[in-house]
């Protein structure tokens, strides 16, 4: 056998473009709370602090933590672990992938028991570009580092620290105010995106894993997609759809729920709460999970497109992450696609729910416009509905004080994009009519 060469990567050169695995902000927090979720951590507190150049991001749990030699392999690009069939990881890349496309410094400590001692290590890019080696640093107990230990005096679990926060503050005055509301407007979008990705853990929907989390100790609450607890959302009975892979017969499950429309709400501030993070249309399609964390958040995954007509449909499709390579699941865990050989099944088995979807949507419609409107005073400027609702249940004329803003408003949602043309045309006629 010839002589063989073993050649090790530039460090300073594959850590920065490892930088650039496509994380922002909130999936790349979210990588490290699988972390937690899997040493089983029942609390898990981040704490996000603006110090200008001294800002930093803090990720602790009360997980099982890990001895110093498990906490050195953790660290290393392409850990050696065993994964179980339901671990949320699976590269061995996620810790310092996730960490280093947000910070320069990447810091984590971690306590096994009670009576061993905190250990910590840290991977700094300043270091690397001067050594240009796979190196960590040892954060000694007289390291001015107290923030990461802090959290495990007395507790077990990990901590993860970011600290030189170059891809957060992309400022040239990091201690400014622009700065300072760029992170308060973050740490926002990050508790509405984790309180979507992780609703089941938070709900206590995953058996045995029931997870809180808290931002600047503040808890998250779960946002449901299915809108469960109103009383006119309709669940349909979940689907299994069998799936070959490497010779095995595997399940996907697939759970289809109908909303309710705007009017059937029980207030319209509910209604707007279950709208999502990009609104009712681009929400509505497949919520895609493995092992009980969200991946995908609304779409159709191209078996279709959006349409107004179908925005109340929301579908729960559930894999294990034993079935990752037909879903081709990538390192940032935000990108999925449906097996080919179960899409055309899916496809089949959706139409009908789509069809309900529909005609639920347009019978809230049809009764709408079969409302009598009748313009009120001009000085209050406002719409009196004198309604007679033969498919609602509720007492018949009975007259209902809108705005006219509202009544725009709840036009525009039920509108076709070539309606909404006309509609503002009207309703920009009408405010002129009144200001005269």
């Amino acid at each position: 056998m010839e002589k063989t060469h073993e050649i090790i990567p530039s460090a300073k050169r594959l850590i920065k473009s490892l930088r650039n695995m496509g994380y922002d902000f909130p999936t790349a927090v979210a990588d490290i709370v699988d972390n937690s979720i899997e040493a089983g951590a029942t609390k898990i507190y981040i704490s996000i602090g603006f110090h200008g150049e001294n800002s930093y991001v803090r990720i602790a749990d009360n997980g099982s933590g890990m001895t110093e030699e498990e906490l050195k392999e953790a660290l290393r690009y392409g850990s050696e672990r065993d994964y179980s069939e339901e671990d949320l990881g699976k590269f061995g890349l996620g810790l310092k992938t996730a960490s280093m496309s947000q910070c320069r410094c990447l810091s984590v400590a971690s306590r096994k028991i009670n009576k061993e001692l905190v250990t910590a290590y840290s991977w700094d890019l300043d270091h690397i570009e001067k050594t240009n080696k796979w190196e960590i640093i040892p954060i000694t107990d007289d390291s001015s580092k107290n923030i990461i230990k802090a959290p495990l005096s007395e507790n077990p679990g990990t901590v993860v620290l970011w600290e030189k926060l170059d891809r957060i503050l992309e400022f040239r005055d990091p201690e400014g105010e622009f700065a300072k509301k760029r992170l308060v407007s973050m740490t926002g979008e990050l508790g509405t995106y984790l309180s979507m990705v992780f609703h089941k853990f938070l709900t206590n929907e995953i058996p045995d894993q029931k997870v809180e989390i808290f931002i600047n100790k503040s808890k998250i609450c779960p946002w449901d997609p299915y809108a469960m607890i109103e009383n006119k959302t309709i669940e349909i009975p979940q689907k299994k759809i069998k799936i070959i892979f490497n010779g095995e017969e595997k399940q996907i499950i697939l759970k289809p729920y109908i909303l309710p429309s705007q009017e059937e709400f029980s207030s319209i501030q509910i209604f707007n709460k279950f709208s999502g993070i990009a609104g009712w249309n681009q929400q509505q399609g497949f919520y895609i999970y493995r092992a009980g964390r969200m991946i995908q958040s609304g779409g159709w995954s191209g078996l279709r497109k959006a349409d107004e007509h179908t925005k109340l449909c929301r579908i729960d499709l559930s894999f294990s992450p034993e079935l990752d390579d037909l879903f081709k699941i990538n390192v940032a865990k935000m990108r999925v696609q449906i097996p080919n050989q179960i899409r055309n099944e899916i496809d089949h088995l959706i139409k009908p729910i789509l069809n309900a979807a529909r005609d639920r949507y347009s019978s809230v419609k049809r009764n709408l416009l079969n409302d009598q409107f009748i313009i009120g005073n001009k000085q209050s400027k406002d719409f009196i509905i004198s309604a007679n609702k033969k498919n609602f249940p509720i007492e018949k004329n009975i007259n209902k004080v809108f705005t006219l803003d509202f009544i725009e408003k709840m036009m525009l949602d039920l509108a076709t994009k070539y309606e909404k043309k006309i509609i503002l045309e009207i309703f920009r006629k009408i405010r002129r009519k009144f200001n005269e």
